[in-house]
């Protein structure tokens, strides 16, 4: 690869995906995990780990842009910027990411 110019448009559409995978794993709502893994809905422990692998996909996104050096904070809320930056998924992070935002559909 050379020094082709990278869309900031492709990171930020990524970076929304990758918010809303959260967002709806949050819900336990349908997310593509559900038709990788369709037997793990009946294990207890399914919906914490689609939401793990979600997070982690929306921490992977985030530092892809600040290492590309784009803007990926203005998605979020300041509360949300505060989970993402200390990267760790926490009961605070589950209970509180929406706090005043309405829940995605």
């Amino acid at each position: 690869m050379g020094n082709e110019q990278l869309p900031v448009e492709f990171f930020q559409k990524k970076l929304s995906e990758a918010k809303t995978h959260f967002e709806r794993a949050l819900d336990c709502k349908h997310t593509e995990f559900d038709d990788l893994y369709p037997y793990m809905v009946e294990h207890p422990q399914f919906f914490w780990y689609k939401r793990y692998v979600a997070w982690s996909e929306l921490l992977t996104v985030v530092r892809l842009c600040e290492e590309l050096s784009m803007e990926w904070k203005t998605q979020f809320t300041e509360p949300q910027v505060e989970y993402i930056t200390k990267r760790v998924m926490s009961s605070r992070v589950l209970d509180c990411w929406y706090e005043s935002k309405e829940h995605v559909g």
